[in-house]
């Protein structure tokens, strides 16, 4: 029953984490679209996209999209797609690592730049994760500095007490880049350890 438990939970979290970092990319957005007009290689140049994202298509009915091979999207060629979508919105799912191409199939149109590249990146070879660099300690100030408030001893005599540390390094309070770049991982890991506390308590 534990073990039946155990890989539920370790189910249930991996789907979070995927719901929890996926992207819908709206192509061409948000100053543009799936048309003739908007620079759909530099709109891609910008984005970094990874296996769970999703491309949203919107584009009006004298468009459509097409997912070709990359000879086909090469040579604009819409005659033997891979897939074919109408109907003004669509949505396109990235599952996994590898280059998808798109074209739209009305003739002229993909020669007329309306074509889009996309290169999914696993996430086992992203960028590193941060480095935590922590701040040196601040030099012992020997003027204009308030002491510590002293500390009561834990003992049974409520009188006693320790002297003021004084010698104690100050800490610098400001977050590193790094750090303040752990805090939303930090903030995910807390909300799947309890999804998985409740599961494990059902």
């Amino acid at each position: 029953m534990a073990a039946t438990r155990a890989v539920a939970a370790i189910v249930t979290v991996a789907a979070l984490l995927h719901v929890a970092i996926a992207t819908r990319y709206t192509v061409g957005g948000p100053n543009g679209g799936w048309n003739t007009i908007t620079d759909l290689q530099a709109w891609a140049s910008t984005k970094r996209f990874a296996p769970g994202d999703s491309l949203i298509f919107t584009y009006t009915s004298s468009h459509d999209v097409l997912e070709v091979t990359k000879a086909a999207y090469d040579a604009c060629s819409a005659t033997t797609p891979m897939e074919s979508h109408t109907g003004g919105n669509t949505a396109i799912k990235l599952s996994a690592p590898g280059k998808r191409y798109f074209i739209c199939g009305v003739p002229g149109h993909c020669a007329a730049g309306m074509k889009l590249d996309v290169d999914v990146i696993s996430t086992a070879v992203g960028a590193p994760p941060p480095k935590h660099h922590y701040p040196p300690a601040a030099p012992k100030s020997t003027s204009n500095s308030p002491s510590e408030p002293p500390m009561v001893a834990p003992s049974r005599a409520p009188s006693a007490s320790f002297p003021p540390m004084s010698h104690a390094p100050d800490v610098a309070p400001s977050m590193t880049s790094a750090a303040r770049g752990c805090k939303q991982c930090a903030n995910l890991a807390v909300g799947l350890a309890m999804g998985v506390l409740l599961i494990l308590a059902a």
